[in-house]
């Protein structure tokens, strides 16, 4: 897969979306580059910023989604705080003056140029944004959006006219991408010029579309089943839909943005999510050392005594509503934070647990217990997940499950559990300075996943706890779907609690945007976020069983 950095020559992105390269040009500085209208913009050009707006989305929202459902670690002990309107103005912008701006401005060009592939990439793109876009917000506009001065308040559409909206999108994405086109893109930083790989995407993004929705659809299972009996999606992790970054860390940064925001000359700014670094812990996970570096071989409150100075906690009560969930500290050097702590930053840069060589192309844990910074370990070339073929069995997982099917249900939480495990193992020649001798053996991957099976059939949630606790492993690096999965099921339910004991309602649906409501007379911004998107059908908070 091409590397990050081979499209950097583009100069800027320009608020119209257009694109310049970096041939010398005689600028005419009496004029405004940002007033070039749509039909001076090159197709590769554009296609190539709305590969780069799409994965910073993905990475966003992804995020979020992940600290939601603990993969990651959540600041703030409000929930209504933590992620209020003006959390989202990002993203906002990103989907909507960004990716469906450019996406806009690309159609016309690459139709006239007769440029199908071009096409087909946009449509998919746009499909898996308007479809994020519904799973995080609800009602999104899409009808009256990015119409320009025709209209500069656009209304909101339902959120299952949207969806039936992306799943036409992605149906016209494989009709480009059969037909082919008068030319390839320039850059295809997915799967460099492989349609037959993008149609299998494109099913694949249906799949997530299908079992997302299916609460709200009683046809959708049918149509996941329909796309699962043609094989033509992604099974093999040889097909994973990432984007896969560089190493660049200057003009322009190419890294992993969780490398270049965690190894830095002050050490981590990010913490790791104490919940999941236990679950890994306490099941032997053969990928813990993949997803986690240990920068500290001790932890104060558990092998080392507590300390004020470094992890103010370790002084302190677990609280009354914590009882059987870890409270602060971990064994073994996993440093991390507990759901929803707002302590301040102390002086623990080099001591706390930093992201790995996987998904960030950070440092395996070969025991080294080493304080990191810039440059060290894979440098930063790691890759955004965006549909794996890990993934789909736990899809698969979920429809046997819904077809009171348990035993066939853990064959494919089992089957994601090793592509998943592989995938992940293959990132560890990624870190050349690392000891891969002490990677995780054959025996130890067979004996995990015979732990794992055990206690799927002893789990009593019928094994739904084990099947969303494994899922959201797989899904480390990109929290949508968990976020998705968590409020269409309900589990898993034992999920770390907040610290704080009140944190408010779980969110079923963000606040908008607050620029968006701001500066639209057609719309109001929700009361809480209480509100339900329109597949998640599941009584309301709190009565349904979503831990705070």
């Amino acid at each position: 897969m091409k590397q990050l950095f081979k499209i950097f020559c583009i100069a800027t992105v320009l608020g119209a979306s257009l694109l310049q390269s970096c041939e010398t040009t005689e600028l005419d500085l009496r004029k405004n580059p940002n007033a070039l209208s749509a039909d001076q913009g090159n197709p590769d050009f554009l296609l190539n910023g709305i590969q780069l707006s799409f994965v910073s989305l993905v990475e966003s929202l992804g995020g979020t989604g992940a600290e939601m459902t603990r993969i990651d670690y959540m600041f703030g002990r409000d929930y209504r705080n933590v992620y209020s309107p003006a959390s989202f103005d990002g993203e906002w912008t990103t989907a909507y003056t960004q990716i469906r701006t450019d996406i806009n401005a690309l159609t016309p060009l690459a139709e006239e140029a007769g440029l199908n592939y071009h096409l087909g990439m946009a449509q998919f793109m746009e499909a898996y944004t308007l479809a994020s876009l519904v799973d995080f917000f609800g009602d999104v506009p899409y009808t009256e959006a990015n119409l320009g001065s025709e209209n500069f308040n656009p209304s909101v559409d339902p959120g299952a006219t949207v969806y039936d909206a992306a799943l036409g999108l992605i149906d016209d994405a494989i009709a480009n991408f059969t037909d082919g086109g008068a030319a390839d893109p320039q850059n295809d930083f997915f799967y460099d010029g492989d349609a037959s790989k993008w149609i299998k995407a494109c099913n694949t993004l249906k799949l997530k579309l299908y079992m997302t929705s299916r609460l709200a659809n009683s046809g959708a299972l049918a149509s996941f089943n329909a796309i699962i009996a043609s094989n033509n999606y992604i099974s093999s992790t040889a097909d994973d839909f990432q984007f896969q970054w560089g190493v660049n860390e200057v003009q322009p940064d190419t890294r992993h943005p969780r490398y270049s925001a965690s190894y830095t000359a002050q050490g981590g700014t990010d913490y790791m999510s104490n919940h999941q670094m236990n679950y890994m812990l306490q099941n032997d996970d053969p990928r813990i050392r993949y997803y986690f570096y240990r920068q500290n071989e001790e932890t104060p409150g558990a092998e080392a005594p507590p300390a004020l100075e470094v992890l103010q906690c370790s002084l302190q009560t677990p609280p009354s509503h914590y009882t059987g969930f870890p409270f602060c500290y971990l064994p073994n050097g996993y440093w991390g934070r507990d759901h929803g702590s707002d302590e301040g930053t102390p002086p623990d840069g080099f001591l706390r647990s930093l992201i790995g060589v996987y998904p960030a192309g950070g440092k395996f844990d070969d025991s080294s217990f080493e304080g990191q910074g810039q440059g060290d370990g894979a440098g930063g070339n790691g890759v955004t997940p965006i549909l794996l073929a890990s993934w789909v069995d736990f899809w698969r997982a979920e429809a046997a499950m819904v077809n009171n099917n348990p035993a066939g249900a853990r064959t494919f939480v089992l089957a994601g559990l090793a592509k998943s495990v592989a995938k992940v193992q293959s990132f560890g020649s990624l870190d050349s300075s690392s000891d891969l001798s002490t990677a995780p053996t054959a025996a130890d991957v067979a004996d995990h996943s015979v732990a794992i099976a055990a206690a799927f059939d002893a789990d009593n949630t019928g094994g739904w706890n084990v099947l969303g606790q494994e899922f959201f492993t797989a899904l480390f690096g990109n929290g949508i779907d968990a976020y998705n999965f968590y409020r269409r099921t309900g589990y898993p339910n034992s999920l770390q609690p907040s610290l704080e004991p009140q944190p408010g309602a779980f969110i079923r649906s963000v606040f908008y945007s607050a620029n968006f409501v701001n500066n639209n007379s057609n719309v109001t911004q929700k009361a809480d976020q209480t509100q339900q998107v329109f597949w998640d059908t599941n009584p309301g908070s709190p009565a349904f069983p979503l831990s705070n």
